[in-house]
């Protein structure tokens, strides 16, 4: 016997039957520290304004961080940098903002369609509140954050975490967060690395390698140290589990890594740490001090790494591109030469897209 309502059903069950479930797709945030709006001053006070006011960067009390910074330190420094960043930027703008959205555009062509992209600063823009909401606004099942700061320091990849989970919390419902806390030791970025080493000495003879990487307080060594195991020496000679998030002995490791590919004995390189502030002792050596002495012991060519960073920006093109070379040369120094960041190399995005695939 036949039903009307029964043959409408069945009419219908094949459309029903091929709809494809809504895609779950997978989150991914690349972070990178922050650069001006522009290399104006207003913009580059406005920057360091947010960058020196973070507790996680400058470690003292709010009471006195605010003042101190906003109303001295940063009014006095904000044209001088201004003048820096005039120097660093290009028609694309800032380096290490264009390089970062480069990074994202290519690292979501290789992910594909099951995953999200996103790219935030730390300070000021693109915000990583803006990236998130990015995220949120296209559904996605979790989120990947990336700080892209190879080595873990509070005041890097700390920073970053607690931003995103202060973002996060007002949020009614919080997606699984996956931090990739560190990735200094990566095989994949270290062939990178090596690959753009081996380029650079491939065009010049080079006497003396030097790996330069942002400094931080020894007391933020101290703080992240509990156990008080790190005694800013041998202890780092090896990453331990006991040591496996101090920055130094992160530094170190990359260091050796690199070299091991390059096939470079522990006598042929020199690791160092420069952008320090203020006073209080800072990790050393001291790249802007190390190098003066080179010439004289017949150190006349230098190759000169920036591993704490992976694009370049005020910190590697200027700092160690030009003004360390300026200090080399005056000292009786012939040839300085800075190996390039990873930037948006193939290689590069590669290792960025294998390390989020197996998050």
């Amino acid at each position: 016997m036949n039903s009307p309502v029964l043959d409408a059903v069945a009419a219908e069950a094949p459309v029903h039957a091929a709809a494809a479930p809504p895609s779950r797709r997978i989150g991914v945030l690349l972070v990178n520290l922050g650069t001006p709006d522009s290399p104006g001053t207003n913009d580059v006070r406005r920057y360091l304004n947010e960058f020196l006011t973070d507790g996680r960067v400058i470690d003292i009390p709010a009471a006195v961080r605010y003042p101190l910074f906003q109303g001295i330190v940063v009014p006095l420094r904000a044209p001088k940098s201004a003048k820096i960043y005039k120097q660093l930027w290009t028609e694309r703008g800032s380096p290490l903002l264009f390089h970062g959205l480069d990074l994202q555009e290519k690292v979501q062509a290789q992910l594909g369609p099951g995953y999200v992209v996103a790219f935030g600063m730390r300070y000021q823009n693109p915000s990583i509140a803006k990236a998130l909401e990015e995220l949120r606004a296209a559904a996605v099942e979790r989120i990947i954050v990336l700080p892209l700061f190879p080595q873990y320091a509070s005041a890097s990849t700390g920073s970053v975490q607690e931003k995103v989970m202060d973002i996060v919390k007002d949020w009614w419902i919080v997606p699984s967060i996956n931090f990739i806390s560190a990735f200094g030791s990566d095989p994949a970025f270290i062939a990178t690395i090596v690959a753009l080493g081996q380029r650079e000495l491939d065009r010049h003879h080079y006497d003396h390698i030097v790996f330069s990487y942002h400094g931080i307080p020894e007391r933020h060594i101290k703080k992240g140290d509990p156990t008080s195991y790190c005694k800013f020496g041998s202890c780092c000679d090896s990453l331990t589990d006991a040591n496996r998030y101090c920055y130094r002995a992160q530094c170190f490791e990359t260091s050796r890594l690199v070299a091991a590919g390059l096939g470079l004995t522990p006598e042929q390189y020199t690791v160092s740490f420069q952008s320090r502030l203020g006073r209080d002792p800072w990790l050393k050596p001291y790249t802007d001090i190390a190098l003066v002495d080179f010439p004289a012991k017949g150190i006349k060519n230098v190759l000169a790494f920036s591993p704490a960073f992976t694009a370049d920006c005020l910190e590697t093109t200027i700092e160690v591109g030009d003004e360390f070379k300026e200090l080399f040369e005056e000292a009786g120094g012939e040839h300085w030469q800075l190996v390039p960041s990873l930037n948006s190399e193939p290689q590069w995005v590669d290792a960025v897209t294998a390390m989020i695939r197996r998050h």
